[in-house]
């Protein structure tokens, strides 16, 4: 007589779905990050071009709080680029602006400059510089 086999539960089965959940996401953030850091990489290089000096963090810092016409970056993205934003004018939820709270930011080239273009034009009445925008970029990329 041959033993009674008792089919074993595969770890897959045993694993809790949140778990399983959460290994996902470590598994794909990675792949968000790379493309944020190879875009924004790009970008610094082209904006460089046009761009007066090496850019600096803490000079995107201080574009980003400066206050132009009443209005700052910060009007509408709050003090920290880590928490939800409000546009000022519209109440339209702006998702968080830094890349390790929101991996997406910073991944896609055209809403980069797209946003550039309307946020600077917004806030300060005319588009920003080469010099602004890497500034701006290379501080958010550190956040």
């Amino acid at each position: 007589m041959q033993p009674l086999h008792i089919p074993r539960k595969s770890w897959l089965a045993k694993t809790s779905p949140l778990l399983l959940a959460a290994a996902v996401i470590v598994v794909l953030l990675p792949n968000y990050s790379l493309a944020a850091s190879e875009t924004t990489k790009t970008m610094l290089q082209e904006f460089q071009a046009d761009a007066a000096e090496p850019f600096s963090a803490s000079a995107g810092l201080a574009t980003w709080n400066s206050v132009a016409n009443g209005r700052s970056c910060t009007s509408c993205h709050t003090d920290s680029v880590h928490v939800d934003g409000r546009h000022e004018r519209t109440g339209k939820i702006i998702e968080p602006m830094a890349p390790s709270v929101n991996p997406q930011r910073l991944t896609n080239r055209k809403k980069i400059n797209k946003w550039f273009f309307r946020n600077c034009k917004w806030t300060f009445g005319r588009e920003c510089t080469a010099q602004e925008k890497g500034d701006i970029l290379l501080w958010l990329s550190q956040q």
